[in-house]
């Protein structure tokens, strides 16, 4: 097995244009979701976006890759290096647009295909190595890293540029999840008695993966260990109540770790009622006494790019030895240990989880242990 390192990261969510500034503002309690209307047929609603107008993604994408690659200390150009990049909704913003205008020309539809993001990134840091575009509902960004990390257990490359992007401010998205019921009134309060849905927002990150063999003594900010994946195959929606437990047992099956090594839990936490329930009684059956926070609340729910983002925030967290907490939440409806907003937690972590959960049962966990 080969060890697999993560030498760089780079974030940009509504909280902020880079990892420091998210994390500060995150760790401070801050949260980014304000009232919105970026467009007027639709009415105002809760949302996290990254400036006054719907992002591209990019612009989020592009930004986030240069700093995960400038904070690894590399170089262009990066010929053995591989790239995967995933994303929910891709450029659907510029499909939605062209179908708008009624636009014919068949240059700029090839040019918004969803593998057109990673495509983008091997040109900009000349990768002449594997090129993948995953594509997994909201578990996307566990799903892109997962392909890294196994590019670098075959040595298909000598190292990964791993990113999950979204810009899922649309149209035609704030138009289904609101006809799904699925959408916020208020603000998101992961876990909470009185949560009523999820916030969309924008946002993206990107990780530098290496082979700890072949970096000599460069500074790390965590190990992979090894995930659980699954698809439930249950529903077009909403998951089965035991299908995160058994993924999340997978997970420390394959990683080498007992339930007891987990010292925390960052969750999905979207902050509607069946997700969390579901995710509640996974930690709940394996992991009790594990701290627990989703950050949704602060950030919004960023779809696709929501699992890469969640391990940006784990990857912070064992740098800093110090948890994010779960903003919104003031009433849990479960028994679990929770990281509170403004009762900032210095504490000492060694292992972790990172959940994330998509529509069509889609169902992954990462274990990453401090380096």
């Amino acid at each position: 097995m080969v060890d697999v390192v993560v030498t760089g990261v780079g974030l940009w969510t509504a909280l902020g244009e880079t990892a420091q500034t998210t994390w500060s503002k995150l760790i401070a309690g801050e949260s980014a979701i304000a009232l919105r209307q970026p467009f007027l047929p639709i009415p105002p609603v809760p949302l996290a976006m990254t400036g006054k107008l719907p992002a591209d993604p990019d612009s989020l994408l592009m930004t986030t890759v240069k700093a995960a690659l400038a904070d690894a200390g590399l170089t262009l150009p990066l010929e053995r290096c591989g790239v995967v990049i995933g994303s929910s909704r891709s450029y659907l913003n510029r499909w939605e647009a062209m179908m708008a205008r009624g636009e014919t020309s068949l240059e700029p539809w090839l040019a918004a295909l969803p593998c057109g993001l990673s495509g983008q990134i091997a040109q900009l840091i000349g990768s002449q190595g594997p090129v993948l575009a995953p594509m997994a509902a909201c578990a996307t960004g566990l799903w892109a890293l997962f392909q890294g990390y196994m590019l670098l257990q075959t040595e298909q490359c000598e190292r990964v540029l791993v990113g999950a992007v979204d810009a899922p401010i649309t149209p035609l998205t704030l138009t289904g999840f609101r006809r799904m019921k699925a959408m916020a009134t208020e603000g998101c309060y992961p876990f909470d008695c009185d949560r009523n849905g999820l916030v969309l927002g924008e946002g993206a990150a990107a990780v530098v993966l290496e082979a700890r063999a072949v970096i000599a003594d460069k500074t790390t900010y965590g190990q992979i260990l090894d995930f659980g994946l699954s698809n439930d195959a249950y529903h077009i929606s909403s998951s089965r109540q035991d299908g995160t437990l058994t993924v999340a047992q997978q997970c420390l099956q394959r990683s080498g770790l007992q339930a007891s090594d987990i010292d925390y839990i960052h969750t999905h936490g979207t902050g509607t009622r069946l997700n969390d329930a579901n995710e509640a009684y996974m930690i709940q059956r394996l992991c009790p006494a594990a701290a627990v926070s989703s950050t949704k609340g602060s950030t919004g729910h960023t779809l696709g790019a929501a699992g890469l983002i969640g391990v940006v925030f784990s990857l912070l967290g064992l740098k800093y030895q110090a948890l994010p907490p779960c903003v919104g939440l003031q009433r849990p409806e479960f028994d679990l240990n929770f990281v509170y907003p403004h009762c900032r937690r210095s504490t000492p972590v060694k292992h972790l989880l990172c959940s994330s959960f998509g529509f069509g049962g889609q169902n992954a966990v990462v274990a990453i242990t401090h380096a």
